[in-house]
């Protein structure tokens, strides 16, 4: 399950570029180079997923004279913030596990060492849309991708076929579908519009093409209001005020009651959900299918992410270039890659990993699908580009008080959303950053 980040974090204003623009990864007073030292080299790396000293150990056996030690953090805004307070006093590690959304602040804060390279040869190991993500719109590379969560369609097979259901391959027919169920059980819902859950909706916007922060002119342009991201905020808040769909959060004793019963047939989530739906809805095993999206543009097929994160090397780092290759090893390797997902149960941003190997076999929970990952790893291709900026947090936090009110209320998103963009921008400009109109 994705983190969802809960606490501000400032970033400072000395960010004067994105790339070339808003965002550029100065080199601290120990940051970017090799210290000189014919001993073995020693890498600290902060990293929240589980069993990570496991998957170093492989590194460290076949490697030496680079030995990596592992330090279990915690995730989201806490660890963001424990790296750019290390970081202010030149004690950061040389690697951090960040998430995808984190890196512009980080990079804001003079954290990350741009590894461009280091690393450039790994580019195409990844689907274009994840290693944009690291790329900030730049020549730089800040950190590479480590896993991901592909935005997917889940849904109960049995419940589809009892109420003569067909899976939604557009978002007009997803919408069709959600009327058509209400009409033959009005006691049923097909899914819930869950305003706790930043990351789903701006994974949503992501699918339609939303840009949420770009650069323009050595200034930061916010588009959270912009058409894509209004045409999602219209689609469910209209899908929310007729009563076609439920209203209420997910990850509640109500929500997991509504899975487990068949209140609820469908869950639109990331390729991490089996593991979700075996504690939500134990009793359902085995009743769920996997689909892609439903699509804007059925000719161009895109989804959008909710979760995943990346290595990256600190700006601290006096080995800069180990850093990057223990990094890249992590991310690329077969060995690795596999330890991955035995060991700290991600799912590998890396493609050629996400069929075969440790995942050959479909979850425990969609045994009855054995073409589970085959059909994950195609629509993981298709990730649409995602546009971060330094206060992701602050949009976050925005989203779930504006969005929690219009969808209690059930008025519409519409005022939600503009809310939002202008918390975004007051935000930014608050901070110290040029905001572009």
């Amino acid at each position: 399950m994705p983190i969802v980040m809960r606490h501000r974090v400032v970033a400072t204003v000395s960010a004067v570029a994105l790339g070339a623009a808003v965002l550029t990864a100065c080199g601290s007073s120990g940051g970017g180079g090799e210290q000189g030292s014919s001993g073995p080299v020693s890498l600290t790396y902060w990293a929240w997923a589980p069993n990570m000293d496991k998957v170093a150990a492989i590194w460290n056996k076949k490697n030496p004279d680079i030995k990596v030690t592992v330090q279990k953090q915690a995730s989201g805004d806490d660890l963001v913030t424990k790296i750019i307070t290390a970081s202010k006093a030149h004690q950061a590690p040389d690697l951090v596990q960040a998430e995808f959304q984190a890196l512009p602040t980080l990079v804001s804060n003079d954290a990350l060492a741009d590894i461009s390279k280091e690393v450039g040869g790994a580019k195409d190991a990844f689907a274009p849309g994840l290693w944009q993500q690291t790329t900030l719109g730049s020549d730089a590379v800040y950190a590479v991708p480590q896993d991901s969560g592909p935005l997917m369609f889940f849904y109960r097979t049995d419940l589809f076929q009892q109420y003569g259901l067909e899976v939604p391959t557009t978002w007009d027919e997803f919408a069709a579908t959600a009327k058509a169920l209400k009409a033959k059980a009005p006691d049923k819902a097909l899914t819930t519009f869950s305003s706790n859950d930043s990351g789903l909706f701006a994974g949503l916007a992501q699918q339609a093409g939303a840009q949420w922060w770009t650069a323009q002119d050595q200034k930061w342009k916010v588009g959270i209001d912009d058409s894509a991201t209004r045409k999602v905020a219209d689609f469910w808040g209209g899908l929310v005020q007729e009563g076609a769909i439920d209203n209420q959060p997910m990850y509640t004793p109500a929500w997991n009651k509504a899975l487990n019963t068949g209140q609820q047939l469908a869950w639109v989530s990331a390729v991490w959900a089996p593991g979700v739906l075996t504690t939500a809805a134990p009793d359902t095993k085995g009743k769920w299918a996997m689909a892609r999206l439903p699509q804007w543009d059925p000719a161009k097929p895109a989804t959008g992410s909710w979760g995943g994160s990346t290595t990256a090397v600190t700006t601290d780092s006096k080995h800069k270039a180990a850093a990057a290759e223990f990094a890249t090893w992590l991310n690329t390797d077969p060995e690795a890659l596999a330890a991955l997902v035995k060991e700290a149960g991600v799912y590998p941003a890396a493609t050629a990993a996400q069929t075969g190997g440790a995942l050959a076999a479909s979850p425990d929970f969609f045994a009855g699908q054995a073409d589970f990952y085959a059909k994950a790893a195609e629509i993981a291709k298709t990730t649409a580009p995602a546009a971060w900026g330094p206060n992701v947090n602050v949009a976050y936090t925005f989203f779930k008080d504006e969005f929690g009110k219009a969808a209690k209320a059930r008025s519409g998103f519409g005022a939600a959303l503009t809310a939002m963009q202008g918390a975004t921008v007051a935000d930014l400009k608050k901070q110290g950053f040029e905001v572009a109109r």
